[in-house]
């Protein structure tokens, strides 16, 4: 089956230029307008992929980003022509996966869509160990994506849980940057350590006691990131 992309814009020509380079290779394309549209289109049939322009009337795209989330975990790709820390910073914080600014190349575009399409569809490390850590504070269960501190469940975007499991999965062991960056952006992004350090620290928030003074997500300074097999708790 085509991997179906859902392209989000008040732009129609926007939308439609994206359908016509897309649909050549092997896209199944469905253009919505508004971000309402595209929440229906997306309750109805689940996409593999989303392109979502943040400046919309109405809803906004971070709007319409956290409200999908509740839908599906597919990658949402941000459209905008923001290039502030915080407003990129914010796309990532409501769920999304990349971003590509505008004016872009189409040559760009196709190029994020296949890095986050393929990424979705396999993990490059995900075949070690076991698939649930539980020290009595925090549970973390690869399976069904559930992820518990201290008997509340957690929230995490899809990033945050790809990153989380690829650590899980290889409880113990220090895994570099670039194949962090691998596991949840894809090949085109193994130089993207800002952003690999923008989600750590998202997690160690979320899952840390005291994120200043993590015990489960490690440092290792130069190299990467690895889980503690164990805890003070």
């Amino acid at each position: 089956m085509k991997p179906k992309i859902i392209i989000v814009d008040d732009d129609e020509t926007l939308n439609e230029l994206v359908q016509i380079n897309l649909a050549p290779r092997g896209y199944e394309i469905i253009s919505a307008t508004s971000g309402s549209e595209a929440i229906k289109i997306v309750g109805n049939a689940p996409p593999d992929l989303i392109i979502l322009d943040v400046m919309m009337p109405g809803m906004d795209g971070y709007e319409v980003c956290q409200q999908l989330r509740r839908l599906t975990d597919a990658p949402i790709l941000f459209l905008t022509a923001k290039s502030r820390e915080q407003d990129l910073v914010r796309g990532f914080e409501v769920g999304g996966d990349d971003y590509v600014r505008k004016p872009f190349s189409i040559r760009e575009l196709e190029a994020r869509v296949s890095s986050l399409l393929k990424r979705g569809r396999k993990s490059a490390l995900s075949n070690n160990r076991s698939t649930e850590f539980d020290d009595g504070h925090l549970r973390i269960n690869l399976d069904t994506r559930h992820v518990y501190r201290n008997g509340q469940m957690i929230h995490l975007t899809p990033t945050e849980f790809r990153l989380l499991s690829c650590l899980v999965r290889n409880i113990g062991a220090v895994i570099t940057h670039e194949d962090l960056l691998r596991e949840a952006w894809g090949e085109n992004y193994t130089d993207a350590t800002a952003s690999l350090s923008l989600y750590v620290r998202y997690l160690r928030e979320k899952i840390e006691a005291d994120p200043s003074s993590p015990i489960y997500i490690m440092t290792k300074w130069g190299v990467g990131y690895w889980f503690a097999l164990q805890t003070d708790g």
